[in-house]
């Protein structure tokens, strides 16, 4: 594997001495080491790339280029999607469900046109199906669809319910009787199966100053990996009785050697570990190196302790916690204010670093997640050692904002 770079405030400014903050950036030599590791921790299994957690049309070219263990995209709406296939990406599978009508009308005709290959649609209700359906017009060629199971943990006997509040479909039978519904129509193909464990996958086990809720935490996703491994194995052998499943999805960034492991999964799904956004500062299942970030000028000292950036409110979406706030990360010893944290206009940075710092200078940040930073900037400047290799645009930059 890659050593990852070394990342300093001092590199950095030799760096975009030339360029006027803010801006973002990302470092590609530690994004190539975040991708070998999570390579390995796939264990062989293809790992199909996030789109929304990279929202930068040149780097998942790049992504898909660079190794054959990245194969495919997962799509976050269907207007991405097919704008996506529209520039040339192939096996895409839309991660959620959509109620657009004009998207599927699109979708129907490009199938149509491309009957081998094109994209794979969510589904998780037979409303689903219908309004598939209800856009398709006589005679077009089946769309392909995807079941999305519920990988929640049911504890004592449902009372508790662990995980994201996705599909309604979580057991067997209901996994058997959708499937029953979409073989009656002649216009729809199953052709996909994915299970999403949130609860693992985006949950750090590492809560910072928890140590109780961080035993619960890990308590909690061995136990439901265990059920869940049961679960989809079972689901995936009833439906195998009367269809062939092209794909079997499931995992995130933060749970890739857990879902690999599982023989029933095909493939795994990851793209905030390119980036290594500051929520996976907090797990112990492995260590990843921070790749993107993003730099604020110092606009004001309103005390010789206090270091004032402009803007900087690039929450994170979420439960409203502090988790959710962009991490100042360099010069190290930065630290945001409690009362103010990180605003729509101003930025007060506190610490010991913070005094040092004056007004024209820059401090870096991470943001929490991964490719929401994109919605912020419309390029990303691309970093090898101590070059501005390039300069991309986000999906904002190419003047697409998809939700």
């Amino acid at each position: 594997m890659s050593a990852p770079p070394q990342q300093s405030h001092e590199r950095y400014e030799r760096v975009f001495a030339e360029v006027e903050a803010p801006f973002a950036f990302v470092d590609l030599k530690a994004m190539w080491a975040n991708g070998e590791e999570m390579l390995g921790r796939a264990g062989g299994k293809p790992i199909r790339v996030a789109s929304k957690s990279v929202r930068c049309r040149a780097l998942l070219e790049a992504i898909l280029a660079r190794d054959e263990g990245f194969q495919g995209l997962m799509t976050f709406t269907l207007p991405e999607t097919l704008w996506l296939a529209e520039q040339g990406f192939e096996n895409l599978l839309l991660a959620y469900p959509t109620a657009d009508a004009g998207a599927l009308e699109e979708l129907a005709l490009r199938s149509a046109a491309h009957p081998e290959g094109a994209p794979i649609v969510m589904v998780d209700s037979v409303a689903h199906l219908e309004m598939i359906e209800s856009v398709l017009g006589t005679g077009a060629p089946p769309l392909r669809v995807c079941i999305d199971v519920d990988a929640s943990w049911w504890w004592l006997g449902g009372r508790v319910k662990v995980g994201p509040k996705r599909s309604p479909i979580h057991t067997v039978e209901d996994a058997v009787a959708l499937a029953r519904e979409i073989e009656k129509r002649p216009q729809i193909e199953l052709d996909a199966l994915m299970a999403y464990e949130g609860q693992i996958a985006g949950v750090g086990d590492r809560p910072p100053g928890q140590w109780r809720r961080g035993a619960a935490i890990r308590f909690m996703q061995k136990r439901s990996a265990e059920e869940l491994a049961q679960r989809r194995k079972a689901i995936v052998s009833a439906l195998s009785e009367f269809v062939e499943l092209e794909i079997v999805n499931g995992g995130g960034t933060g749970s890739l050697d857990i879902t690999a492991a599982e023989k029933a999964v095909t493939e795994v799904t990851a793209g905030s570990g390119f980036f290594a956004p500051a929520l996976f500062d907090h797990y112990s299942r492995f260590r990843l190196t921070s790749a993107a970030g993003f730099a604020l000028p110092i606009v004001r000292k309103p005390s010789p302790g206090t270091a004032t950036a402009l803007g900087g409110g690039y929450l994170a979406s979420g439960s409203g916690d502090p988790l959710r706030l962009p991490v100042p990360w360099l010069p190290e010893g930065l630290e945001l204010d409690g009362d103010e944290g990180a605003g729509e206009v101003q930025t007060p940075l506190l610490g010991a670093a913070a005094a040092r710092l004056e007004v024209g200078d820059r401090a870096y940040f991470r943001h929490a997640k991964a490719g929401e930073l994109c919605e912020r900037f419309d390029t990303l400047y691309l970093v090898e050692g101590d070059a501005i290799v390039d300069e991309v645009p986000t999906y904002r930059g190419e003047g697409k904002t998809f939700l």
